[in-house]
């Protein structure tokens, strides 16, 4: 389960971004994500399987990404600010080349201003189904075109578009990345060795 990290309100009260990236990087064994209030949540590190998995699908991701041209990929410890002020680290990140190019350097350097095109949130033994399927639908809210929620402890996937924020929940099979990622197939029975 994730924990909301307390900060003494004199402390925390006025926390701008820039000051959050810092507080990051002066705790860089610890990962943290904010949420829309600004409250600031230590997320734990993910487990064996889960890495490996989480790897796996990156992998797949980048390698569809290189052989198309046109995006990149992310891995879990990259942040994104979100329009609603919200700084995710979504397990798997794709974003189109011209949006990430058109950032400035020093943007791309920092918790980025960006909404992803697309993100993977693999489900973990610390995290809640429902509040996943939350974080997912803030995603969406704030402009993500596509999103698979994973669950591997009951083999089901949830594809999150603007067009359905309230998806039904299928078995594990082959999915494919539909416009926001044409050409892609992956068949989550190989990559979780059903």
């Amino acid at each position: 389960m994730t924990q909301i990290l307390k900060i003494p309100k004199l402390e925390y009260e006025g926390f701008t971004d820039d000051e959050f990236f810092e507080f990051c990087m002066a705790n860089e064994g610890l990962k943290f994500e904010r949420n829309s209030k600004k409250e600031i949540i230590l997320m734990p590190p993910t487990g064996g399987d889960g890495g490996s998995r989480e790897l796996d699908l990156s992998f797949r991701i980048k390698l569809w990404s290189s052989q198309q041209g046109g995006g990149f990929t992310f891995s879990s410890s990259t942040a994104f600010t979100l329009p609603n002020s919200a700084i995710r680290s979504p397990d798997v990140t794709w974003i189109k080349s011209e949006r990430w190019l058109a950032l400035s350097e020093s943007e791309r350097k920092k918790f980025a201003r960006i909404v992803p095109d697309f993100v993977i949130e693999l489900m973990s033994e610390s995290d809640s189904w429902k509040g996943l399927q939350l974080k997912m639908i803030e995603y969406i809210e704030n402009g993500v075109q596509l999103g698979w929620l994973i669950n591997p402890f009951d083999k089901k996937i949830m594809i999150y578009t603007p067009e359905d924020i309230n998806p039904t929940e299928q078995d594990f099979g082959i999915i494919t990345g539909g416009k926001v990622l044409e050409g892609l197939e992956i068949d989550l029975r190989t990559v979780f060795q059903l």
